[in-house]
């Protein structure tokens, strides 16, 4: 590999000690050559004069200037079924939006927003338990052999692409605190369900259990009776009430504290909570 493009090393930890990316930390241990300008166009020079065949790149977190773009294709791998959910988030709105099917697609990257012509695309099911983590491996699982051999391909001068369609485009809008919100008095079971797994393994959904912002991070359907709002103890499960069914807490967080299947959760309290509501 002849270089390596990453982001500057940024203050990190409790000690806000400079720390390099993965990506440069990688490239670094295996001596790779690396730069890491604090602009993109700031390495056009050195990649320019490599006369590269294609680029890949991934997870970059900056806009790329269309004077880099000029220099090669540089090939992206994105998580969706293109043109759907271009953006951010596209694995945890498809879980939010209840889609059976996502995919993966080697695109070239273009100006506009992931609205670059597609090398390949494959599509694959997500099963009703997967969360982000789950669709995020079986997307690698798949792209990665594609942007090789993308990448092959582009070496040998018969890389190939075709335009997106222009119909079927959504946008999957980066998450932020209110996407993470259950609200029991309009949220429904399947609704709230699909958030949750959207949000897990990495910022978990945020319900108030008796006052208490408490991370909900895996639940499962039941068919306990329950009002909107309320919270009730069965056995040694918790059941919350939303407007359209109820739903069992397996797995949830307090504030402070790791994360614990509910019967751990519930032997460490003092009272069982008995509403949940909305977080402010």
């Amino acid at each position: 590999m002849p270089l390596v493009l990453s982001q500057p090393d940024r203050p990190a930890g409790r000690n806000r000690r400079p720390t390099p990316p993965p990506v440069a930390a990688l490239a670094q241990e295996l001596g790779l050559p690396l730069v890491q300008p604090e602009r993109a166009i700031d390495a056009h020079d050195a990649l320019a004069r490599l006369g590269p065949a294609a680029i890949a790149i991934c997870a970059y977190g900056k806009i790329l200037p269309p004077e880099l773009l000029q220099i090669a294709p540089w090939l992206n791998l994105h998580p969706s079924l293109l043109p759907r959910w271009r953006g951010a988030a596209p694995i945890e709105r498809a879980l939010m939006a209840g889609d059976a099917e996502t995919g993966v697609a080697v695109m070239r990257t273009d100006v506009e927003l992931d609205a670059g012509p597609l090398v390949s695309i494959e599509p694959f099911g997500i099963d009703p338990d997967d969360d982000a983590g789950a669709v995020e491996r079986h997307a690698l699982e798949r792209g990665v052999p594609a942007l090789v051999l993308a990448l092959a391909e582009a070496a040998a001068g018969t890389l190939d692409w075709v335009p997106q369609a222009s119909d079927g485009v959504t946008y999957a809008a980066k998450l932020e605190r209110a996407d993470r919100l259950i609200d029991p008095l309009a949220d429904g079971a399947c609704e709230t369900a699909n958030r949750v797994r959207a949000l897990r393994p990495r910022l978990g959904a945020l319900l108030n259990l008796d006052g208490e912002t408490t991370v909900i991070w895996r639940v499962a359907p039941t068919a306990e009776p329950l009002a909107p709002g309320e919270a009730r103890v069965v056995g040694d499960s918790l059941a919350i009430g939303l407007w359209g069914g109820s739903l069992r807490v397996e797995e949830l967080q307090s504030p402070g504290k790791r994360p614990l299947p509910v019967a751990d959760w519930l032997r460490g309290r003092r009272t069982p909570p008995t509403a949940c509501t909305k977080p402010a």
